[in-house]
């Protein structure tokens, strides 16, 4: 994570593409377009995340010697282009969506302008770094709808596919609202609070569970929290409710329970009422165990007496919907509008800005994509992040990011579906374009 993503970390015909336009000569101006063609089921609205990643690899993109030779070692690229990859650098522009803004179909959540060269390098890392990230803050943001006031924690690590995973899926669900992970790394990288409970081995490694329970306190007293469903869950809730009363005369206090598996609604509304009744209210339940939004809203709207949860598999790899139909399409080259018309996948030509519009409670009404030249007509969501290949001011705070996304939780529309509208200017360009042969 802290080193350079390899040059090589795309796809092959991206080499194939820059040693045709080196051989033809083509090194104008083109425009991409990042954006999502539809909304998964089960989503309103997306998180756009991933957007620090993108810039630092960008910042640091080179081709190392070793990967040089190797790329010429393929036979497949001349030696004057290997030449020419040797000096390769980013210098171009990027504008960008401000990481955790919620946004929609069809429009352009971050625009590269850059020599076709730099412009097409970037694609496949630039999409893979944006797509994952905006995948999981989009499962994570709605569950912290769905359990506002709870304490959400991130258990992901082991169920996400590769290490990169587990550490960007920690910092998409923190800055969707997320109180921290449980991921130490993601701590360090990124400033994330981190949490941690015991697991079912250390109960099972010990003769009684009391014992675990009364040892596990000594050990970490800053932190007592107690996995009590390993054997009996109600009668560990007992042993707790017995020993919170010894481990107070020396000055340690349990902070929670932890339920992990079985009927959690039915066991939490038990464990409450004998903690309750043993005079240990201050006791908090918290939960885990194959957890989204469907099953946090289930649980809450049930009543169930729950202060937090630990949510992995399912966020993590966003298991309902585990991708977005996230695409990088040129615009514009050569200061020419460019427009794709493939069936099903045409694109809307030319450099585009998105602006939003609220209503008179400050909620969102509409956006509207409309060409970069137009006037001014709502809040520009496209902001310069990147010029001549470096950036435009210092990074965005994670803890800022977070913020953001917050405020904008509170400006979703109440009922009306948002919707996307294309400005006039923008469809008459379109049309202009249809019309011409190819």
């Amino acid at each position: 994570m802290n080193e350079p993503s390899s040059a090589l970390l795309t796809d092959l015909y991206q080499l194939t593409m820059l040693q045709a336009y080196f051989d033809e000569g083509m090194a104008d101006t083109a425009v991409f377009e990042c954006f999502v063609r539809g909304l998964p089921a089960g989503r309103d609205f997306l998180v756009a995340a991933g957007l620090e990643q993108v810039l630092e690899y960008v910042e640091q993109l080179h081709f190392t010697p070793d990967e040089l030779d190797w790329l010429a070692a393929q036979q497949r690229f001349t030696p004057a282009f290997l030449d020419f990859l040797k000096e390769f650098r980013f210098s171009g522009d990027i504008h960008a969506m401000p990481e955790g803004t919620l946004f929609y179909p069809n429009e352009p959540m971050l625009r590269v302008t850059a020599p076709i060269a730099q412009a097409q390098l970037i694609e496949s890392r630039l999409i893979n770094l944006l797509h994952f990230q905006s995948v999981v803050a989009s499962k994570a943001v709605r569950c912290v709808l769905a359990a506002p006031g709870k304490l959400l924690v991130d258990f992901g690590l082991r169920r996400t596919h590769g290490a990169e995973a587990g550490l960007l899926a920690a910092r998409a669900c923190y800055l969707a609202g997320y109180n921290g992970t449980a991921t130490v790394q993601a701590g360090l990288r990124f400033g994330i609070p981190v949490y941690g409970t015991m697991a079912h081995s250390y109960i099972e490694a010990h003769a009684t569970e009391v014992e675990a329970f009364q040892r596990f306190a000594v050990s970490q007293p800053g932190n007592v929290v107690l996995l009590i469903d390993t054997y009996d869950t109600e009668a560990a809730a007992r042993k707790v409710a017995a020993l919170a009363p010894r481990l107070a005369q020396q000055g340690i206090r349990i902070k929670s329970v932890r339920l992990d598996s079985g009927d959690l609604l039915a066991h939490a509304r038990a464990v409450r009422a004998i903690l309750d009744e043993a005079g240990q209210s201050g006791i908090g339940i918290f939960c885990s165990g194959n957890l989204d939004e469907y099953e946090l809203q289930r649980l809450l709207v049930a009543g169930a007496p729950i202060d937090g949860f630990g949510v992995g598999t399912r966020v993590d790899t966003s298991s309902d919907s585990p991708y977005l139909d996230c695409v990088y399409k040129l615009q514009e080259y050569a200061g020419q509008p460019r427009r794709k018309r493939s069936e099903g996948k045409a694109t809307w030509p030319g450099r585009k800005q998105v602006y939003r519009f609220y209503d008179e409670d400050g909620r969102f009404d509409h956006d509207v994509v409309a060409p970069e030249d137009d006037p001014p007509v709502g809040t520009p969501l496209l902001h310069c992040c990147m010029r001549q290949g470096r950036r435009v001011g210092p990074a965005v705070a994670l803890a800022d990011i977070r913020r953001h996304v917050a405020n904008q939780l509170q400006q979703l529309p109440a009922t009306v579906p948002h919707c996307v509208e294309i400005a006039p200017t923008l469809q008459a360009l379109a049309e202009r374009l249809d019309r011409q042969a190819h």
